[in-house]
């Protein structure tokens, strides 16, 4: 049996205003080709299908038919939860109709854990599968008056961690033949290293919870919001999948993956990790202004399927405002000699060691480049405010932006 790990699609993501959906579309193409061509049976999908909770008609369009065409191959059986991007009742709302298909989704935790987990038997090899999805507070336990921070945090942590104990009985009490167990989840575990793509995602410590957490019963945990593909803490049996494509800049440097999990004589008897093309170039440039400008001839002068994306990084010998219309003007030049390339970002390398809030929001050219967190963490050094010094600060701020951003969903 070949089981195929991936996660954080987020259908309809837009990096910089540019809308990502033709190397969404052919991410799609490549899983499907890769499901024949590998042969696997079970595809299971960690969280964040989509971007938003309510996702675009096209998003949606995609997905589903994605699912059209991988119910074509030989994959028997596919596995779907929610991430906290996904609406709960988005992911939920066709449960019937997919589960004809042999498509099973859950997007909201249920204390009926037999809603959650599923047994699955192809080529003689049998696994049980807990698809459990991404764990709001309110889903999980009842609020208590007058809690702090620290209070929600630690409580909330063990509701997560009960669940997944409660899971792993349930997964025991069905399993008569000490077949291979598996967890799907999305959430921070500690040592996950994440990119600046996950700092509007991942909000302060709450509900963080370390490896040796999970439930032992569990032979391979497949994880979901990180974006970028790792073991937590060195364990191979519990990974991130990782963002099938390039969400953030900060994600330039590494190579995006899919988990395949072969299961032989009752056993997981190995992991492979598949490397995911790049199907879409984005491409950054540092240094002074004739440096980029020529960095930018050497990009238009090579080939690629997709218009490149370019991310541009000037020093400081190049004044903001003419170097900005200098590279605008040289990119607009280009698309006018029918070279595609597009500029998504100009920002200014800043060689002083303190930047103030002003300055950095100047240096990154709009405000939108920087998360809640990064404009906090800025406005405190501005006015010499150490947070080392007064994490209850910190707490409290991240408090109230999870409490934002749980309205938010």
């Amino acid at each position: 049996m070949k089981i195929l790990h991936t996660s954080d699609w987020h259908l309809g993501h837009r990096l910089h205003e540019h809308s990502q959906q033709e190397e969404q579309e052919l991410f799609l193409e490549w899983i499907t080709d890769t499901i024949s061509k590998r042969n696997i049976d079970i595809l299971i999908v960690s969280g964040d299908i989509f971007d938003v909770s309510v996702p675009s008609t096209q998003s949606q369009k995609m997905y589903y038919n994605f699912l059209i065409n991988i119910h074509k191959t030989n994959c028997k059986h596919i596995v779907i939860t929610a991430g906290n991007h996904d609406g709960p009742g988005t992911i939920d709302a066709p449960k019937e109709l997919l589960s004809a298909l042999s498509i099973d989704v859950v997007g909201k935790a249920s204390s009926d854990y037999s809603k959650e987990v599923f047994e699955y038997s192809v080529n003689g090899e049998t696994v049980i599968i807990a698809a459990v999805p991404y764990l709001r507070d309110q889903d999980i336990r009842r609020a208590v008056a007058g809690e702090d921070f620290d209070e929600i945090n630690e409580r909330y942590r063990k509701a997560l961690m009960n669940h997944y104990m409660g899971a792993a009985k349930y997964c025991k009490s069905i399993n008569e033949g000490n077949h291979p167990q598996i967890a799907m989840g999305h959430l921070f575990a500690i040592g996950g290293k994440p990119s600046d793509s996950e700092q509007n995602i991942y909000v302060g410590s709450l509900g963080d919870i370390a490896a040796e957490d999970f439930p032992n019963e569990f032979d391979y945990i497949a994880l979901g919001h990180l974006h970028r593909p790792q073991m937590v803490n060195k364990n191979p049996r519990i990974r991130y999948s990782g963002s099938p494509i390039i969400l953030s800049f900060s994600e330039l440097n590494y190579s995006k993956k899919v988990y395949e999990i072969e299961i032989r004589n009752n056993d997981i008897s190995n992991i492979d990790e598949i490397d995911i093309p790049r199907f879409r170039e984005i491409i950054r440039v540092e240094g002074d202004l004739q440096k980029c400008l020529f960095d930018l001839m050497e990009i238009a002068n090579s080939h690629y399927s997709l218009t490149p994306w370019v991310d541009v990084v000037l020093d400081n010998s190049a004044n903001n405002t003419i170097g900005f219309m200098d590279i605008q003007r040289a990119a607009d030049d280009l698309n006018k000699d029918g070279i595609k390339l597009e500029v998504l970002r100009v920002t200014f390398k800043n060689k002083r060691n303190t930047k103030g809030l002003n300055d950095i929001i100047e240096n990154s050219g709009d405000i939108k480049d920087l998360t809640p967190l990064e404009v906090f963490k800025e406005k405190c050094k501005e006015q010499d405010f150490d947070l080392n010094d007064n994490a209850d600060i910190l707490d409290a701020f991240n408090e109230i932006l999870n409490i934002v951003k749980e309205g938010e969903e």
